[in-house]
């Protein structure tokens, strides 16, 4: 077991790391992918059961995974977790795959929002207005510059290089912008549930649980399948989850940080549990208000998918709508502060176990890991470059996408992988490692890791079955690493 590295500072006290749970959760998700889950089952009361159950999966984690926090409170967390339950080499799989996609394709996600709502106040910034045309590469790809592509490349490089200033500053910037995001989210909930309730809304003209009767059939929700009745609606079900949990994810990234929070067995359980709790009640309680203010027609086809514009708008008008769009920019703004801030301390820990660059296992006279902070905010700023092309056979229109988006769209079954033996682990490390002391030990111990595991392996096999292609592709992104891991082990002295 390797000692605990003394060169990061414990800098983070409880307020520090509640901060970086909520912050690094409450992102872009919550105000645009309620639009693409009510597509898919197009009633409230599954709308609001998506989010509610997508929060289950949070919290049980969240129980969960405090336990190995406070067990092992080192930088790297999760990959730390893995690599004790399991063996080096699957810890290097998260990390790998943290690296390659799910973090740094998170913080590109987060980047464009930013860039997207910005352009809501500047129209110069635009999807469409080019630096640097599309140039087609192979296949249906293509590498652009716009002016939202810039301005999410410019965001990323500004936060990196912020964080290499130190953990204080890093900090000062996640707590001041995470509250502010919070305390938008909770205006958003308050006006919609205050002023909302529209006769018109989706809470009072929408059958809550038949989407049949709101006009739904799952041809419609996804073309090409062919199941009907009771057990499409259920398989759907667990696809408009998909969004809710990308809402939600990061809530690990504490954990990252175990290294740099004081008094860490109790502060990272209470962290997790209370950052966890609270975004989840708040995605419910914002979900509720988008019924209750909206029309179903409208949650679905809100320009953009800004589900959260459309609602301010429809409350108090255009000046909620600027409101609103203010408020998601310090939400990106912040969250992409937080996953940058806590994602290179994976890459760190990797480095000192000889299993990636060694450079990366360095920090700077301020006590941050600088070299892993620019390596991932580089690939990040990279991921935002890259293009799909997207023909319509129809007109010929051609338009293009975000190769990020697909990738995350790529992951998100091995994603609940790597979730599903984050909370396996507690059962494999209580039985290993019997004696290691534990300062906090996971609630409902075994029955909200049972519960866990069983939900995660559902909505795997549901993901299976309606994207079987998505799925293997993510695997394949997965299973890469195993050559790397090879390279990465047969020349230790290069690592």
């Amino acid at each position: 077991m390797d000692a605990p590295n003394d060169k990061l500072v414990r800098g983070l006290g409880s307020l520090d790391a509640t901060m970086i749970v909520i912050g690094s959760m409450i992102g872009s998700g919550i105000f645009i992918t309620s639009a693409e889950s009510t597509r898919l089952i197009s009633a409230p009361g599954w709308l609001l059961l998506a989010w509610t159950m997508a929060g289950l999966l949070t919290v049980t984690g969240a129980l969960c995974c405090a336990e190995l926090a406070a067990m092992m409170p080192r930088a790297g967390g999760q990959y730390v977790f893995l690599r004790q339950a399991y063996g080096p080499a699957i810890g290097f799989l998260f990390g790998w795959t943290l690296f390659l996609v799910i973090q740094t394709g998170t913080i590109a996600a987060v980047a464009i929002a930013f860039a997207k709502f910005a352009g809501v106040f500047f129209p110069a910034i635009g999807t469409e207005h080019y630096l640097v045309r599309p140039i087609h590469l192979v296949g249906a790809y293509a590498v652009s510059l716009s002016t939202e592509q810039l301005i999410a490349v410019l965001l990323i490089l500004l936060l990196t290089w912020v964080n290499t200033r130190g953990l204080e500053v890093g900090k000062l910037v996640q707590n001041t912008f995470t509250f502010a995001k919070t305390a938008a989210l909770i205006g958003l909930i308050i006006v919609g549930l205050l002023l909302g309730w529209k006769l018109s809304s989706a809470a009072r003209a929408a059958d809550w649980w038949n989407p049949w009767a709101n006009g739904w059939t799952p041809q419609r929700a996804q073309p090409g399948l062919t199941m009907v009745g009771g057990l499409a609606l259920v398989l759907l079900f667990g696809k408009a989850m998909v969004g809710p949990l990308f809402a939600q994810t990061a809530w690990t990234n504490v954990t990252f940080t175990g290294s740099e929070v004081r008094d860490p067995g109790r502060t990272l359980p209470r962290a997790l549990l209370i950052g966890c709790g609270l975004v989840v009640t708040l995605y419910v309680l914002a979900n509720l208000a988008y019924v209750a203010t909206l029309p179903l027609g409208e949650i679905t086809q809100a320009p953009q998918n800004r589900v959260a514009v459309a609602a301010m708008n429809a409350v108090i008008g255009p000046p909620g709508a600027s409101v609103m769009a203010g408020a998601i920019l310090v939400s990106t703004f912040g969250c992409n502060n937080g996953l940058i801030l806590a994602g290179a301390r994976v890459y760190y820990a990797m480095a000192r176990d000889r299993l990636f660059f060694r450079a990366i296992a360095r920090t700077n006279a301020q006590h941050v890991p600088a070299a892993a902070l620019v390596a991932q905010g580089l690939w990040a700023a990279l991921l935002t470059l890259p293009r799909t092309i997207n023909a319509d056979p129809a007109t010929g229109v051609v338009r293009y996408g975000n190769v990020y988006t697909q990738l995350l769209e790529y992951i998100v079954a091995a994603d609940l992988v790597f979730y599903l033996l984050l909370v396996a682990a507690v059962m494999v490390l209580r039985r290993r490692m019997p004696e290691m002391p534990r300062p906090y030990r996971a609630w409902g111990y075994p029955l909200v890791p049972f519960f866990a595991i069983g939900l995660a392996m559902l909505l795997i096999v549901d993901l299976a079955i309606l994207a079987p292609a998505t799925c293997g592709i993510g695997f394949a992104i997965v299973l890469s690493g195993f050559p790397a891991y090879a390279l990465w082990r047969s020349r230790p002295n290069e690592a």
